[in-house]
């Protein structure tokens, strides 16, 4: 039975790559085409989540990001039954709460790299009017503007020191969670039922 769990994981872990594969292809639109084997193994599974429409905001689909961490739930809980022959409730709780820590640490992630990607381009005197950076001025200037307002109530403040002030601020965010999900993970994996 283990045998048939650890080749069930390998099957799973490949077809994760593959859609990664598929999922950066498609940054390159213009210059690489993407293989139809690639397209006829993966859109089928992919298309599941594309029809959720709060996986899209705006020009950014998280669909993608939404299939692996359905993959990656699948791939746990096989793995985990594979190493000890059966699954507690306390597990599979851990489980989900890894989960959401993944799709919290990733937007915050996210936001930090866009964070710090304005700041590069602010101080670097970046030309900023190309798609790219206005997707990135797009994500940015909102958050930033909440920041301020939360914690300058009005005062006016470099942008500079705003940018900089928001990193930190999202830095600490993900060190808080990060500390909150693992101590409540390892309790629910304890549990002994």
């Amino acid at each position: 039975m283990r045998q048939i769990l650890n080749f069930i994981n390998i099957i799973i872990s490949v077809y994760m790559v593959l859609i990664i594969v598929r999922i950066i292809l498609t940054w390159f639109r213009g210059s690489v085409r993407i293989p139809d084997f690639l397209l006829n193994i993966t859109d089928p599974y992919l298309n599941w989540f594309r029809r959720l429409g709060f996986l899209r905001f705006g020009s950014l689909d998280f669909s993608p990001i939404a299939a692996i961490a359905v993959l990656s739930i699948i791939n746990q809980i096989v793995s985990i039954l594979a190493r000890h022959g059966s699954i507690s409730l306390g597990i599979i709780s851990a489980l989900f709460l890894q989960i959401i820590w993944s799709f919290v640490s990733f937007f915050i992630i996210f936001i930090i790299i866009i964070l710090v990607l304005r700041l590069i381009a602010y101080l670097t005197s970046l030309n900023t009017y190309n798609i790219f950076w206005r997707a990135i001025d797009a994500i940015s200037q909102p958050i930033l503007f909440r920041i301020n307002q939360t914690l300058f109530r009005g005062r006016i403040i470099n942008y500079r020191t705003s940018m900089i002030i928001s990193i930190v601020i999202f830095a600490g965010f993900y060190l808080v969670f990060l500390l909150i999900f693992s101590v409540l993970s390892r309790f629910l994996t304890s549990l002994p039922v």
